[in-house]
């Protein structure tokens, strides 16, 4: 019994340690800030980079939401990936800048944005912002993401949203509060008190003399993660830019959605799984704080299946304590569960009441134990292989 007390309040202190991290992310996201002003000076001269693979459905808007914001000198360049549709086309009529890759071995968004890096070396901006071809990029941010990221001299992230489409199921719903959680909520509350964020894949601004020394060119499930860490080693830790807004839509078909889904969460714990460690140990041996701040964020696993171990580890803890053993093990798991619940009610007071009503975020559990399926598929099969989203 003793051996089996030992074991569970290990797991529970395991568990409580994301669960801390963030209700801690959201109690500093909740701090009364000012918008920050754009930064004057100088407009430095931008190239946007969207790779585009079949995108043919949702390209148009998407240009049409940046091409007003571009300055003289500014460039559009559009990666047509391995595309059997008519990407390429729609974006030539459009009159912007469009070059054809096709490799049907090497695929993913990373080689997409290799090409480009390579083909803009012949005439190389100041800035180069990354935009995905199903985005919305609200007015200003091309300004503001050049500007601030001069400014810095480091990787500026934009707030990249993900919204429902009209009428979706409440679990899109949910879904649509959780990325919220995720890309707005944590990342504002490292902000708060000078610690980086992770990239996440579009709205990314970087200066040319850094991103133009990264290793981009690989078909890893979750490459802006893996770019953001890789980007802390070189002392260029990624800025959080709350004022820059750019939103997309989860997909209408259920099978995309799984689809996209699927490659995120198995890319993000692929990356808990077998980088965690070794930052770790990097971070603190180089007594690098940015890059041990980015390790524990990356190490919380998705809402969904902290909230299911926390569940599962609950009952058990129950069970031996009924039994005779430690009440240790059900009091973490208790405070880590009150944490995580406290974590949900303030960023849905705060920043979600506009996404869902309090009444439809008590589907939550219920919507985590939908994603249990997909949890296993990692332990018994992962996704390795880049699989694109369909968005029809």
């Amino acid at each position: 019994m003793i051996l089996i007390d030992v074991v569970l309040s290990m797991a529970a202190l395991l568990l409580l340690m994301p669960a801390s991290l963030l209700f801690l992310q959201m109690i500093l996201a909740l701090l009364p800030t000012k918008p920050r002003p754009v930064p004057s000076g100088r407009r430095p001269s931008v190239a946007i980079l969207m790779p585009a693979h079949n995108e043919a459905l949702v390209l148009e808007e998407t240009m049409q939401s940046i091409i007003p914001q571009l300055a003289p000198g500014d460039r559009l360049l559009i990666v047509a990936d391995n595309c059997s549709d008519d990407t390429a086309k729609i974006a030539t009529a459009s009159g912007v800048e469009v070059i054809e890759r096709f490799d049907l071995e090497r695929r993913g968004k990373g080689y997409a944005l290799d090409y480009g890096m390579r083909h803009l070396r012949s005439s190389a901006p100041e800035v180069v912002i990354v935009i995905d071809a199903d985005c919305r990029v609200s007015k200003g941010v091309i300004d503001r993401l050049a500007r601030t990221c001069v400014e810095e001299g480091r990787p500026i992230q934009g707030l990249y949203l993900m919204q429902a489409p009209p009428g979706a199921s409440l679990a899109v719903r949910v879904a649509e509060f959780a990325w919220l959680v995720k890309n707005h909520v944590r990342p504002l509350g490292f902000f708060r008190i000078g610690l980086p964020c992770q990239l996440t894949g579009t709205g990314m601004a970087f200066p040319w003399t850094v991103i133009d020394k990264a290793s981009l060119g690989n078909g890893h499930l979750v490459e802006d993660l893996k770019l953001g860490i890789d980007l802390t080693r070189m002392g260029k830790p990624p800025l959080f830019c709350p004022e820059a807004l750019v939103t997309s839509v989860f997909p209408d078909s259920a099978e995309g959605t799984e689809t996209q889904r699927t490659r995120w969460e198995h890319g993000h714990l692929g990356m808990i799984v077998s980088e965690a460690p070794g930052l770790l140990m990097e971070a603190v041996f180089r007594r690098n704080v940015s890059l041990l701040a980015l390790m524990l964020d990356m190490s919380v696993p998705p809402l969904a299946l902290l909230l299911l171990a926390l569940l599962a580890l609950c009952g058990t803890s129950a069970l031996i304590f009924a039994v005779g053993g430690s009440a240790l093990p059900l009091m973490l798991t208790g405070i880590a569960l009150l944490l995580i619940g406290g974590t949900v009610l303030g960023a849905w007071w705060r920043f979600g009441r506009h996404v869902i009503s309090l009444k439809d975020l008590a589907y939550a559990p219920i919507y985590a134990m939908r994603k249990i399926p997909l949890y296993v598929r990692f332990v018994i099969g992962k996704q390795v292989g880049w699989v694109r989203t369909r968005r029809d």
